[in-house]
């Protein structure tokens, strides 16, 4: 087996599981609606219960009016998600609610396993993995970590990102960087965007993840698994754009295409 023959397969085994992953009942495909809550209870279509915000918690109580009495829901619970994580979820049925708290704010998201992303699924589309793709790059990190503050698809939100250092590495003669972050002792990842997005590939950013760099500094940044940030496939997702250093100026034409783009195509 050559050297391309190996990186093929490898490639193929990383685009198998990353799909696999993806069409979980109750994954980032499942998601059907994003709700915004405040202080004033309000009930959802799809869940029982009223749901309002209450200083740094979300409560979840019953409605007698609208919950017949074996629906679950039988006090109020109180739930304190951590800003910019995974959400706290509660089961109704086959169906999640899943409270999540962004810039302060906090939201209830749906995930239903029968939503039509997921049923619809068919694979992500990708561009044909070419190992001239995989480039080698030299981290340099950061004296002490930074925090780097970005937009999100969602209007008025925003994320805090710690970063550890730079990858800079070299393409047609050019020399590019790209700020990555991570926790500074191990892989780490880099948001970006380049001259596809918007026209073949998600307009937001993609994600590159990148091992932890050798002695010497060297890393590979291989192009050919440049992923979809959930907002590529629902709207129910509150991801971050790219910082405005990470955008490289020519075409990447590797790695995951919009699947919506590919959708109406």
């Amino acid at each position: 087996m050559t050297a391309t023959d190996t990186f093929q397969a490898e490639w193929q085994d990383w685009r198998t599981a990353r799909e696999v992953a993806l069409a979980d009942p109750h994954g980032w495909l499942s998601l059907t609606a994003l709700h915004w809550l405040d202080e004033e209870p309000a009930g959802l279509d799809e869940v029982p219960g009223l749901w309002h915000v209450e200083g740094d918690t979300v409560v979840h109580s019953s409605d007698t009016s609208r919950v017949p009495e074996q629906s679950g829901v039988s006090a109020a619970r109180v739930l304190t998600p951590v800003e910019g994580a995974p959400g706290e979820r509660i089961e109704f049925g086959d169906r999640i609610a899943e409270v999540i708290r962004r810039t302060g704010r906090f939201a209830v998201r749906i995930h239903d396993p029968k939503a039509p992303a997921l049923t619809a699924f068919a694979g992500i589309p990708v561009y044909e993995a070419d190992p001239a793709w995989a480039v080698t790059g030299r981290f340099d990190a950061f004296p002490d970590r930074r925090t780097v503050t970005t937009g999100a698809v969602v209007d008025g939100l925003e994320h805090h990102h710690d970063a550890v250092g730079t990858v800079t590495f070299e393409r047609d003669g050019s020399e590019h960087s790209l700020i990555v972050f991570g926790d500074g002792s191990g892989p780490s990842r880099a948001l970006f965007t380049d001259a596809t997005s918007g026209v073949t590939t998600y307009p937001a950013a993609r994600i590159l993840h990148l091992a932890a760099p050798a002695p010497d500094g060297t890393v590979i940044l291989d192009f050919t698994r440049a992923e979809n940030l959930p907002c590529a496939f629902t709207d129910a997702a509150t991801c971050p754009i790219a910082p405005a250093e990470n955008r490289l100026p020519f075409a990447v034409e590797a790695g995951e295409r919009d699947p919506r783009q590919e959708a109406t195509a």
